[in-house]
């Protein structure tokens, strides 16, 4: 891959990342910062995650990654294969002056990118809810944090958070 590719994730203390298909808490601020990080840029995501979104995001090509042949969405690129999504994403981005591309979830498409991701972009949120979508181990060695950020509980945030900022070490 000749751009970097970037994921975006919020995800509890105890690494849950939603349930039935949907985010737990309500966290604005976060918002905000996906969507600064994403915006401009193709964002990868499968299917369930599209899903619960329910349309594409504005300012952002999409791209779905499924194993379901018979997939198909208003405003997205649909692909089924890690391999299509990177191509496309890289063809996207380049069209669009893009300087990454995202990787915006969920579970299984989280697993697919960690090998291959430049940077990660975390949320901590400070709650252990129970979940069923949980964002894959991975070694934190391979990654050197260069930036960390402690948010209190606030009128619109449902939780404290800390945003975190992984690369990948040379």
């Amino acid at each position: 891959m000749t751009l970097p590719l970037i994921l975006v994730v919020a995800m509890a203390e105890n690494g849950v990342i939603g349930r039935d298909n949907r985010l737990l808490w309500r966290i604005k601020t976060d918002m905000g910062r996906f969507r600064r990080l994403t915006m401009g840029k193709p964002m990868i995501m499968g299917r369930k995650t599209f899903q619960s979104i329910g349309k594409p995001l504005p300012g952002r090509e999409t791209i779905v990654l499924t194993r379901d042949e018979g997939f198909s969405a208003e405003g997205v690129h649909v692909v089924h294969t890690w391999e299509e999504a990177v191509a496309k994403g890289e063809e996207l981005a380049g069209r669009a002056g893009a300087d990454a591309v995202a990787v915006a979830g969920g579970a299984e498409i989280y697993a697919l990118a960690l090998p291959h991701v430049q940077a990660l972009f975390l949320t901590e949120v400070h709650t252990a809810p129970e979940g069923d979508a949980v964002f894959p181990s991975f070694d934190r060695s391979q990654f050197r944090e260069v930036k960390r950020e402690d948010h209190p509980k606030g009128p619109e945030d449902e939780h404290p958070f800390t945003f975190i900022d992984l690369e990948r070490r040379p």
